[in-house]
């Protein structure tokens, strides 16, 4: 199943169309670390993480796993952990997953720069909770969470989302 996204702000699956929020660097062909763009292209849900604290496990056929305290996100070019996932504390830059707002109670890791891994190509590429207002992300693309709890529960390993400009 493809997931279409398209600027300024529309998520679309299976006949449903939902708001989403973009990255406020806009979409870029030729993303780059830091850019607050949203990468184009079509990319694997590889899994979900979510706040076990927060909410109940999401219903999906993709993997799972809760996220934990300590989970953190690699972001810097140089480090070998570059755009995976890390313990913290860690010596090397990194995005905090458990925080204190909503965004991460459910997010899905998107096969973007992970095969293989182009240090300084983008890191955390997610598919979150959106902030209440849909204020732009730093290049993810972020929707309500009743919107992705639905979209999990039709998704499965073949699931992709696919982000580009065309007005399809």
């Amino acid at each position: 199943m493809d997931i279409q996204v398209r600027p300024p702000g529309t998520l679309m699956w299976r006949g449903r169309r939902v708001r989403c929020a973009l990255g406020q660097g806009g979409l870029s062909a030729d993303k780059r670390e830091g850019d607050g763009a949203t990468p184009e292209g079509c990319f694997p849900l590889r899994r979900v993480m979510y706040r076990a604290d927060r909410v109940d496990r999401p219903l999906t056929a993709l993997p799972v796993r809760a996220l934990r305290a300590a989970d953190g996100w690699c972001d810097d070019p140089a480090d070998r952990h570059y755009n995976g996932l890390v313990h913290i504390p860690c010596a090397a830059g990194h995005e905090v997953l458990w925080r204190a707002d909503e965004i991460y109670d459910v997010l899905v890791e998107l096969g973007f720069n992970d095969d293989p891994v182009i240090p300084g190509r983008g890191s955390a590429i997610f598919l979150h909770v959106a902030r209440p207002d849909y204020a732009p992300t730093g290049g993810c693309v972020a929707v309500a969470l009743p919107d992705l709890l639905s979209l999990l529960g039709d998704c499965d390993e073949s699931a992709r989302l696919c982000i580009n400009r065309d007005s399809g």
